[in-house]
């Protein structure tokens, strides 16, 4: 009979778990981060494109105001991710879904809305990897 045996828990945390999470940790940072700082600079692109008329009835302010808080929330989100991995990872893949919402009421940019399904379980993973290593 043949029962394997259990690998130890500090070299597993070592080799590629451990990559994989300073990985997605590190981009989970600077993302938002990064969009978070455009959003108050529409470098990359004009971001209230992305915005569902929705929102503005919901929150009546003009889309670029909206802009601003958006930008606001993600330099949060990945300033908690840097700090806090486990609860930034979830503020993330929260705010993702809302993203995702948004784009989809919006009717339009699906293959945006698909790409940050992707990353609302990368966001996840990173979740489940900073629980492993205690973070």
């Amino acid at each position: 009979m043949y029962t394997a045996a259990a690998p130890a828990q500090t070299s597993t945390l070592q080799g590629p778990s451990r990559q994989a999470y300073t990985l997605l940790r590190t981009m989970f940072t600077v993302a938002p981060v990064a969009f978070g700082l455009d959003k108050f600079t529409n470098v990359l692109t004009d971001w209230t494109n992305y915005l569902a008329p929705l929102a503005t009835t919901v929150i009546p302010v003009s889309a670029q105001t909206f802009m601003y808080g958006v930008g606001v929330v993600e330099i949060i989100a990945g300033i908690t991710v840097a700090l806090r991995p486990r609860w930034g990872s979830l503020v993330v893949a929260a705010w993702l879904l809302g993203i995702i919402v948004n784009l989809l009421v919006l009717g339009s940019y699906y293959d945006v809305a698909l790409r940050d399904f992707g990353l609302l379980v990368a966001a996840l993973a990173l979740n489940r990897l900073a629980t492993a290593h205690g973070k």
